[in-house]
């Protein structure tokens, strides 16, 4: 990282340069309607931060000393776009063209009733604002409003640990306070390279090795999974989490062993595979890596880390299907044998795509032969396999004189294993067989 700019130094034109000319025009007119609203306006946190780091960041937060709400709903009407307000937090989204994300806060202090609670907020300063963020490195700001426009304010050091590349606590107690701050803190270390200053690191060992974590709800501890799971690099990521005993508070059984390791490593080329083979299919690429972390657990242990994370049923029941369905998909195409395209489409029918890249990653364990079936017949599969239905319906099967039940749905899996195999390709074929099948 090369960080040149100093505090204190007027970064009006760079800043102008170094965005897009939307974003820089968005900040233009919040800071003309902060002098027009006599209000004081900066954009704070993790933009500016990346942008300093040379990085593309187009969630935009707003800090307003003033009130934040009517600031965000005059610069909603004059934008014309839907402002979604939380009065409880002072605090509203915009959501602009170019996937830009706009939030807007009133400065604020914020104290908790105890360890793990949601924050108290109180209108403050802006001062008080970044003091209550989670490390130096985003307690930067820039005003907007015409006087002090662009001039980089720096009141907790940021600027020195992004030169440093530290990652540093604001205050003894930020982890207590906070434990999402324990993932948060490996994140950005692991995403920018930094390294932990050695308070830091003190202070997160300590609440670690507290059950602070327990306490906190399955959707906040969640999020922060699934977040550290988007990063780059997951094996490092959960190298690291298995180094500060993090893990544990996902299952207490959960370690970071070589196999995980290795399984991790080989998901980033078959998704970038999946990506150039099938575009319109996109992935839910942390829900890949939680498979992965997660698959040397047995079934009821991946469903108390799904009860622990409170995961949406859509997601929970696309890792139970893969817990309970590919084992038996890898034994099957792994085998030394040729399959007919009913026996390939089965077992991978019965797994989300996002366990069809897991499927992939792990025969790549196997061996390269292995490896090159498992993927040829995936492709088979989506662009194939899955689009063949047999013509008759269970209208049809009611017309030859069979009893609606059970038996329909064996027969029109046979029906559809028989157009797969190409034994039979005619609506009257397949009227047939269902005749031998049912001896009519």
């Amino acid at each position: 990282m090369d960080v040149t700019i100093l505090g204190g130094t007027k970064l009006g034109e760079p800043l102008k340069a170094r965005v897009p000319e939307h974003v820089s025009n968005l900040l233009c007119q919040a800071g003309a309607l902060a002098d027009q609203l006599s209000v004081r306006a900066f954009v704070v946190g993790g933009f500016v931060r990346d942008l300093l780091l040379g990085i593309e960041n187009f969630d935009l937060d707003l800090v307003i000393e003033g009130d934040g709400i009517a600031f965000a709903r005059a610069l909603g009407r004059n934008l014309g776009v839907h402002v979604q307000v939380y009065d409880r937090f002072g605090t509203a989204v915009l959501m602009l063209p170019h996937r830009v994300k706009l939030d807007v806060a009133t400065a604020r202090g914020e104290s908790y009733a105890h360890p793990t609670a949601l924050p108290v907020v109180k209108p403050g300063s802006l001062e008080k604002d970044l003091f209550r963020r989670d490390f130096t490195i985003n307690t930067l700001a820039i005003p907007l409003n015409r006087t002090g426009f662009g001039e980089l304010l720096d009141v907790r050091g940021g600027l020195r640990d992004l030169q440093r590349k530290t990652i540093r606590v604001l205050h003894d107690r930020s982890f207590v306070d906070d434990p999402t701050r324990l993932f948060r803190a490996i994140r950005f270390a692991q995403r920018f390279g930094f390294r932990m200053e050695a308070n830091t690191l003190r202070l997160l060992k300590e609440a670690a090795a507290t059950d602070l974590v327990h306490r906190l709800s399955g959707p906040r501890l969640r999020n922060e999974i699934m977040l550290l799971l988007a990063e780059k690099d997951v094996s490092r990521t959960i190298q690291r989490m298995g180094t500060m005993d993090l893990l544990r508070f996902i299952h207490p059984r959960l370690r970071p062993t070589l196999q995980v390791e290795i399984l991790l490593k080989h998901i980033a080329p078959i998704m970038a595979w999946w990506t150039k083979r099938f575009p319109d299919r996109p992935l839910d690429r942390p829900l890949i890596y939680l498979m992965g972390l997660i698959d040397g657990l047995t079934l009821s242990a991946a469903e108390a880390v799904l009860k622990r994370l409170a995961f949406p049923n859509r997601q929970a029941d696309k890792v139970r299907h893969v817990k309970q369905s590919l084992p038996s998909a890898l034994r099957t195409l792994s085998a030394r044998r040729s399959l007919k395209p009913s026996g390939v489409y089965r077992p991978l029918a019965a797994l989300p795509d996002e366990g069809l890249v897991l499927l992939a990653a792990k025969s790549t364990s196997l061996s390269d032969n292995v490896h090159a079936t498992v993927k040829r017949e995936i492709s088979a599969y989506l662009t194939t396999y899955r689009h063949i239905t047999p013509s008759l319906t269970g209208d049809d099967l009611t017309d030859l004189g069979l009893k609606p039940g059970p038996l329909y749905k064996k027969i029109l899996g046979r029906l559809r294993d028989a157009r797969l195999n190409e034994e039979v390709s005619t609506k009257a074929e397949e009227r047939a067989l269902v005749k031998r099948i049912a001896k009519l």
